[in-house]
């Protein structure tokens, strides 16, 4: 929160831009203008309290709530590590993450247990655990295994790195950097999760995430994945961390270690807790396959491709000029979409079938509110998808303003020219 007021981007991203574009079933959420810093504050604060363990049942609500609305605002920021940030918000609303050295502990003697349930904090291993094997599964196919694609159009560009600059002009580079990423995936939540190999995975996971900081601007992710890891570890080193931070901040840890173990305050809240915790991840494992129920191609189509873990798979590049022709007279005229988006939003627009029809819709009504009773919007998109040549992306002969908007198969798409075999 203190990175993006301090970046400008909350004026940036949500107060300038004259269009949001919006998730699917989620359009009233919008941002509110000036009123969109008292989100961020209260998003700030709520982390705060969080992290304190101060009011941390109200505060862990506030928080998965200002930020995923916050998420929820315009989709042309979305990033995996901003989805994974919110369902973690969510999970930790049912988990007992302040019995032990927090505020609320300190104060509540009722409250304070030095241990918890042992599914408590598996819950969170296994969120983890399928976030990387899922991005480990989408990673075997054949544009990132058999062509190194996209990194074989990323890596070059890091030519100004010292040492690893020049290694990143090998092909054989692109490939092995490829089919590591996706046997680190794959592998990482067994090796963390056998403790003989512990600690040599979560050295990897070190290494694994700061190269990615290096080579890619990822902003927090790599922090936030080093950070969760050590979840896996057992309690001693945590309580050794813990008794590092007593030392510095002076206080008696000492004071929470009292043998006791956490009881839920109800027979209920636990079965309650349990019944949600088993439906959040029985939608965690599947709704990332959600795309199986869609035709074509997913990484041209994009549908069901958002959400499921798919990180950083494919570099798409294109544009797309709309027409406005009113019907009554015959007259037509080209989009300057400068006019319209940022270019942010414009790079986001220009390949993602939703934002070309959320933006059809948005110059619809734009021009009804200008004096065309009923105009037709065409576009004419080109996309090009990890180094193959430009190809046509939107049938140009389909007028947008008939097309619904809805999660249905999206006809008015041209089909993709080639194959890419994988999950």
């Amino acid at each position: 929160m203190i990175r993006f007021t301090a970046n400008g981007w909350i004026e940036k991203l949500y107060i300038e831009p004259l269009l949001s574009f919006s998730y699917y079933g989620f359009e009233w959420v919008q941002p509110m203008g000036a009123y969109t810093y008292m989100i961020f504050l209260i998003c700030a604060v709520s982390a705060i309290f969080v992290s304190l363990g101060y009011k941390y049942r109200i505060a862990i609500i506030l928080f998965f709530l200002s930020f995923t609305y916050i998420e929820l605002m315009d989709k042309t920021t979305y990033l995996n590590h901003y989805y994974f940030i919110s369902i973690l918000s969510f999970l930790m609303i049912f988990l007992p993450a302040h019995a032990y050295y927090s505020i609320d502990a300190f104060k509540n003697e009722n409250l304070r247990s030095e241990r918890v349930p042992a599914w408590t904090i598996d819950s969170i291993k296994f969120l983890l655990c399928i976030v990387y094997f899922y991005a480990g599964l989408a990673k075997l196919n054949s544009d990132w295994l058999f062509r190194a694609m996209p990194l074989q159009i990323w890596l070059p560009s890091k030519y100004s790195l010292p040492i690893l600059g020049d290694l990143f002009q090998q092909q054989w580079t692109h490939f092995a950097f490829s089919w590591a990423g996706a046997l680190y995936d794959l592998s990482i939540p067994f090796l963390l999760l056998i403790k003989r190999t512990r600690v040599l995975a979560f050295l990897l996971v070190v290494v694994f995430h700061l190269l990615t900081r290096v080579l890619f601007p990822i902003g927090m992710f790599p922090f936030i994945m080093i950070v969760s890891a050590l979840i896996f570890f057992d309690a001693d080193l945590h309580n050794k961390i813990l008794g590092y931070i007593s030392r510095i901040l002076r206080i008696s840890k000492e004071t929470f270690d009292n043998a006791t173990t956490y009881t839920f305050p109800k027979s209920w809240v636990k079965k309650a807790s349990l019944s949600v915790i088993s439906l959040f991840f029985a939608i965690q494992l599947l709704f990332p396959f959600r795309y199986m129920l869609y035709p074509g191609e997913l990484f041209w189509t994009e549908e069901g491709y958002r959400f499921s873990w798919r990180v950083m798979l494919m570099e798409k590049t294109g544009y797309a000029n709309f027409k406005v022709v009113n019907p009554e007279n015959g007259l037509r005229f080209y989009i300057d979409n400068t006019q319209f988006l940022t270019p942010l939003q414009e790079k986001q627009m220009s390949t993602q079938p939703d934002f070309i029809l959320e933006y059809a819709r948005y110059l619809e009504n734009h021009y009804k509110e200008n004096g065309i009773s009923n105009p037709e919007i065409y576009v004419e998109s080109y996309v090009a998808l990890n180094g193959r040549g430009s190809q046509l992306y939107v049938n140009p002969d389909v007028n947008l303003t008939t097309v619904d908007y809805s999660m249905n198969r999206q006809t008015w798409l041209m089909p993709f020219d080639d194959e890419i075999k994988g999950l």
